[in-house]
């Protein structure tokens, strides 16, 4: 069956650090909370217990699993939430031992209802369950799996939620990327144009700019606020916020009072090459940054990835562009998704699945296809960039020191966001009809490369820099 995934699905407004380990988990709870209505059980509950296994335990702590499963049982919304808001809702579960399920029912409750398992459960690393009690006695279990950008499945039903796409209710139904490559030819559009044409089956023109205007403001501010805070980074290794300093050494004595009014005062300064480099570092560190300390990050296509996307985004507007706009951003953003929603489809977007090459690999992929098109490139060249920038991350391990979303993950959304811009160029002096390896096959490659993977290397914190790099050296 071809699935239908939506730009909205790829790029998702959420709460860091971790879209996986975060936004799925928080997503989760507010599903067993609407479970709960449904069955007509919600006003029995009077304890709860969480099990998080595979990765989600390995790394639940370091990725603030814990915490995310909490404020979504208290009924926060992680696209609303003002950030200030959750330290106060977590001590005070820490403090009081009680927790307002759904922010309706006060019930008691310990940090120690939520228990870390080690143990994988067999169709996902990333598996949860809850479990609900009424006077001591279990009466409602639910299992979810958090598999990769937020996205969550129960695995007796995961099909039935997704929407199929055919003929009959899309246009252009589309589950690989030779078929994405043919619609574009004999229809004679962009990538962004045929991922508009299925996008207005299910919301209208107005509903869909609104929605990525709101989705590059989120990044644009996400920016802006790691470039202008200074400090280390919660977790334990004290790592040094970089993107402060680098910007302070950018934006010289540039005014300006605000986001909006921020972009536009890059854009009058004269910028030589090693500062472009400079410049597109700042911004992904700065999201990353940002995403670290459980800021709001738009998902792209996942937290840990957040900083590529918006990176290359602004090295167009800034850089290459100054006479952009919104439908620009409007192009970039449909491009990238329908990038990510093919990686989707046919591979992964988890790490903990497929290491980091399925979340800074696609993402780059995204970008560097997405980057093509704004540069006047056609859709096979976009198709050629997004090959190149997954074919340079094959293999790439998912290590996280600490279980942290930070060393590497802060450097590398850095080093794909220029990954990014390198294929793009690279792709606009190709001849599309002499490339020998097409993205289906990188693609498939890739999950191949997931699938051999060892374990240790999928987002356990059990290999690699993890293991070779000890907090003490940090």
């Amino acid at each position: 069956m071809s699935q239908f995934i939506s730009v909205f699905d790829m790029l998702k407004i959420g709460v860091g650090p971790s879209s996986s380990h975060t936004l799925g988990p928080w997503r989760a709870a507010e599903q067993w909370i609407r479970f709960l209505n449904t069955a007509a059980i919600f006003d029995k509950i009077d304890g709860v217990r969480i099990d998080l296994f595979g990765s989600l335990a390995l790394t639940g702590k370091g990725h603030a699993t814990d915490y995310a499963v909490l404020l979504g049982l208290s009924g926060a919304d992680p696209e609303h939430i003002p950030i200030s808001n959750i330290d106060p809702i977590i001590n005070d579960i820490k403090n009081n031992n009680k927790l307002q399920l759904n922010n309706e029912r006060e019930i008691n409750f310990s940090l120690e209802n939520v228990v870390f398992n080690k143990a994988f459960l067999p169709f996902h690393a990333n598996g949860i369950i809850f479990r609900g009690f009424h006077k001591g006695k279990e009466i409602a279990t639910e299992t979810y799996y958090s598999i990769g950008g937020g996205f969550i499945v129960q695995e007796e039903d995961h099909l039935k939620q997704e929407i199929e796409i055919t003929k009959k209710n899309f246009p252009f139904p589309i589950n690989r990327a030779i078929q994405l490559e043919e619609f574009c030819k004999k229809e004679n559009l962009e990538i962004s144009d045929i991922v508009l044409k299925n996008e207005l089956e299910l919301r209208t023109s107005g509903e869909i700019d609104a929605e990525l205007n709101r989705i590059w403001d989120t990044m644009l501010e996400c920016m802006y606020i790691g470039c202008h805070t200074e400090g280390k980074l919660p977790g334990g290794l004290n790592v040094k916020r970089r993107a402060f300093s680098s910007h302070e050494k950018l934006i010289k004595d540039t005014t300006y009072t605000n986001h909006k009014e921020w972009i536009t005062a890059i854009r009058s300064t004269e910028v030589k090459f090693r500062e472009i480099l400079k410049w597109v570092s700042c911004f992904a560190l700065a999201v990353n940054e940002v995403n670290a300390a459980l800021g709001r990050v738009v998902t792209a296509p996942t937290n840990g990835s957040a900083g590529v996307i918006p990176a290359v985004l602004m090295y167009y507007l800034v850089i290459e562009n100054h006479e952009a706009d919104f439908k620009h951003v409007k192009k970039f953003l449909l491009t990238a998704g329908e990038i990510g929603s093919l990686f989707k489809k046919n591979a992964t977007i988890s790490a903990a699945m497929g290491g980091c090459q399925a979340e800074i690999g696609v993402s780059s992929a995204m970008a560097a296809a997405a980057l093509t098109e704004l540069l006047g490139g056609t859709a096979s060249q976009c198709l050629v960039a997004a090959e190149i920038a997954m074919e340079h991350h094959l293999g790439l391990t998912c290590d996280p020191i600490g279980g942290l979303v930070q060393i590497p993950c802060i450097e590398r959304n850095a080093m794909g966001a220029i990954k990014a811009i390198n294929a793009a160029e690279m792709a606009l002096e190709t001849d599309p009809e002499e490339v020998k390896v097409p993205l289906d096959k990188v693609i498939d490659t890739m999950w191949e490369t997931a699938k051999d993977m060892h374990k240790n290397y999928k987002e356990t914190s059990e290999g690699g820099l993890a293991m070779n790099v000890g907090f003490a050296d940090c």
